[in-house]
């Protein structure tokens, strides 16, 4: 995890903190752990082969009882390019619409990441008009905007 995670363009672009050393990813892991026992997350690891991950895919529900998912994902910097972060994020978008009943999945993007938008849109993901999410995240400001895939 550390060779994956700790990453300029990962702490950048994700919650995840920097540096991504061993105590970061053994705190990472039991809070992964621990929102998988609550039910609020599944993650998991990208991976071609079964056994070297690649990065992770993530889907997030504010609460229990939430009727809708945040999606995520992280590519390691060596891996990029490869079509693996819109792979992996096809998956997690079917599955909440088939397995969970979801109407709908909503990752959410900061403008000025078109990387990450142009994977949403590969995905099948739109734009919607729904107002910025204003948050502060590792004391950077973000305005994170909403893209939505509906159960088809």
């Amino acid at each position: 995890m550390t060779e994956l995670f700790d990453d300029s363009e990962i702490a950048h672009w994700t919650p995840l903190v920097s540096p991504f050393d061993l105590a970061a990813a053994r705190a990472y892991l039991a809070t992964a752990r621990q929102a998988r026992v609550d039910g609020l997350r599944i993650q998991l690891a990208i991976t071609p082969d079964g056994r070297l991950p690649l990065g992770e895919v993530l889907i997030i529900h504010r609460n229990a009882d939430d009727r809708t998912a945040s999606l995520g994902y992280s590519v390691g910097a060596a891996h990029r390019g490869r079509r693996l972060g819109s792979r992996a994020l096809t998956v997690m978008t079917e599955y909440p619409h088939h397995t969970m009943d979801l109407p709908r999945v909503t990752p959410s993007i900061e403008a000025e990441n078109g990387a990450r938008a142009a994977v949403a849109r590969a995905v099948g993901c739109r734009l919607t008009d729904e107002p910025p999410i204003l948050t502060v995240d590792q004391g950077r400001s973000l305005a994170l905007r909403t893209w939505a895939h509906d159960r088809p």
